[in-house]
């Protein structure tokens, strides 16, 4: 086992310098942004310029240079510090953490990412078994907030804190940070961070000898390896499984992990040669680019003359695309002018359809109905049944008030579709309009015995047209008659409106009410008739009262409970004390 011991502590310590590294170049926009907008500051030192440029582009040999012929001259402390950290991160980037350690080090604590820095540092100094000052200056970024925007995690801070601790033979506090580390990295699915702390769990219970709890973690990284495409992650993962398999005595399957991890060996190095063989392609065809970018030149020198010529017959032919697109916009200026008449005239045929349609039907039923009606009473009448006659003429009458709202719905329906009808909006005081209103029900009501409550205060005043309100009232009124039972009641009243600036008036009866499809389809936004669905429905009433409703600045809403009757909401709006809504 110590075999094992020793080549998985090997793999896994040096699995996660270079994951901190990586997650820094992935997440440092902020701080690019930053030395983008400082290298444009200070333009004017060419040395500087320079640096920041070459540290963009992450040539780390340039920028070595320029940054210490920057600070051999007088800087401020903005550029002496930024001047650093190109330098430290350059020395850092090269292998030369000495050198980056001291630039580091230098750096003063007013630099705009000075925590970077002290993050940089205690990466240093893990690198370089320097532990227990390494957990000082962990210890300090661990108390930063999670953010992306700071160019590192917190789970990385506590991974790294617990191999400090772990080196350091302090298994306690190492187990608390990593396992806290790997609960952050398992929460954010960063599956390469997740390998790592796998690994280094794993040395962590080997080197307390616990290989019970050791091998599953070595096992959960092998498998969690096979979904990324990190050659070395890959190797080191297959490398512990040999040696744990081999720890089994199971030489089939130590061989093969083997054998996988000579693969990803032989692959990452081959990797590394495509990547030297691609950087010296590039080179090579930069240089080729720039060939053909000086024959470019000379040929543009020759090519200019003729572009010149060209210039004057373009401009005729502009001016003439010019003439032609203008008599083109003309006419298809004219043809929306048409189209868009056209389309309004289909929208009159239309209105005129519905109207007819509307017409033939419903006062086919309500002649049909008085038809019937006068057929009955000319029967009780012959059979001398005198009770059933006076029944049969309230009947009758009912039939035609009906008869008569609906006429009188279509003509404003009508003049509203034609747009000849006249609105006069100015302050009512609602109590009379509603009374006015009522008025003409009070026969019908007693007649069945329907008991009508008004609550309307004396000094309720609203913004409305007074002909369009009182229409609105009869027919709120008119439905609320013909689905109440006898016996039932009919209240209207008000209620403050959400909106401080308007007024409720509600019609509430105690009919059979009305589902939530139906309510749905009475309020939604269409120029269409409702369709009457077995006789009854919305209709063309409350349609028209939803248009008026609109005409007065004021909106319905419905409220009811199938069986137990309905409430009916009109909102309009208050006058303010300058008599204006």
């Amino acid at each position: 086992m110590k075999v094992l011991l020793n080549i998985c502590f090997l793999c896994t310590v040096l699995c996660l310098p270079v994951l901190a590294f990586a997650q820094a170049d992935t997440t440092t926009l902020l701080l690019n942004k930053a030395i983008k907008q400082k290298g444009v500051l200070h333009k004017k030192q060419p040395d500087f310029y320079k640096a920041h440029t070459f540290f963009l582009a992450k040539e780390w040999d340039s920028v070595m240079v320029y940054s210490m012929r920057q600070l051999q001259k007088d800087n401020t402390k903005e550029v002496e510090d930024y001047s650093r950290y190109f330098r430290a991160t350059g020395f850092a980037r090269k292998g030369l953490l000495d050198e980056a350690l001291k630039e580091y080090t230098a750096i003063s604590p007013g630099f705009d990412f000075y925590y970077k820095v002290r993050l940089s540092i205690g990466e240093i100094l893990l690198e370089q078994n320097k532990f227990n000052a390494a957990i000082q200056y962990f210890k300090e970024i661990e108390k930063l907030q999670d953010a992306p925007a700071l160019g590192f995690k917190v789970s990385s801070v506590l991974h790294n804190l617990g191999l400090c601790y772990l080196h350091l033979g302090r298994f306690n506090e190492a187990e608390q940070c990593l396992f806290k580390g790997f609960a952050m990295q398992e929460q954010a699915k960063d599956t390469l961070a997740l390998i790592g702390s796998y690994m280094d769990i794993a040395t962590l219970y080997y080197e307390q000898y616990q290989d019970d709890k050791a091998i599953p973690n070595f096992i959960q990284a092998y498998e969690l390896s096979k979904k990324v495409n990190d050659f070395a992650l890959k190797q080191n993962a297959a490398l512990n499984m040999a040696v744990v398999e081999e720890n089994r005595n199971n030489f089939k399957y130590a061989l093969k992990y083997r054998k996988e991890y000579e693969a990803w060996r032989d692959s990452l190095n081959n990797r590394n040669k495509v990547w030297e063989l691609a950087e010296l392609e590039k080179k090579f065809a930069v240089a080729q680019k720039q060939k053909e970018v000086n024959q470019l030149v000379s040929e543009n020198k020759v090519k200019k003359a003729e572009r010149d010529r060209l210039v004057y017959t373009s401009g005729i032919l502009l001016v003439l695309i010019a003439v032609l697109i203008y008599f083109y916009r003309q006419k298809i200026k004219i043809n929306h002018i048409i189209e868009s008449q056209r389309a309004k005239l289909n929208n009159l045929n239309a209105a005129k359809d519905r109207l007819f349609s509307i017409v033939s039907h419903d006062l086919r039923s309500s002649v049909s109905a008085l038809k019937s009606s006068n057929a009955t009473l000319l029967q009780h009448f012959e059979n001398k049944e005198y009770e059933a006659l006076d029944r049969q003429l309230h009947n009758s009458g009912e039939i035609a008030n009906s008869t008569y709202n609906l006429l009188d719905n279509l003509l404003n329906w009508a003049l509203l579709q034609t747009k000849q009808s006249y609105f006069c909006i100015e302050p009512l005081r609602l109590a009379a309009i509603v009374q006015q209103a009522a008025y003409n029900y009070t026969a019908i009501m007693q007649g069945k015995g329907i008991q009508l409550i008004i609550d309307i205060p004396a000094k309720a005043v609203v913004f409305a047209d007074s002909e369009s309100l009182k229409l609105v009232l009869r027919n709120m009124l008119d439905n609320a008659i013909k689905y109440t039972t006898v016996g039932g009641h009919i209240k209207i009243y008000t209620e403050d409106a959400e909106n401080s600036n308007s007024m409720n008036i509600c019609i509430s009866d105690t009919g059979s009410g009305m589902t939530a499809e139906v309510i749905e389809e009475v309020l939604k936004e269409s120029e269409v008739l409702i369709n009457k669905k077995n006789g009854s429905g919305a209709g063309l009433g409350l349609q028209l009262c939803k248009s008026i409703l609109q005409k007065n600045n004021g909106a319905l809403a419905i409220k009811s409970v199938p069986g137990k009757g309905t409430t009916m909401i009109i909102t309009l709006q208050k006058p303010h004390k300058n008599g204006q809504a």
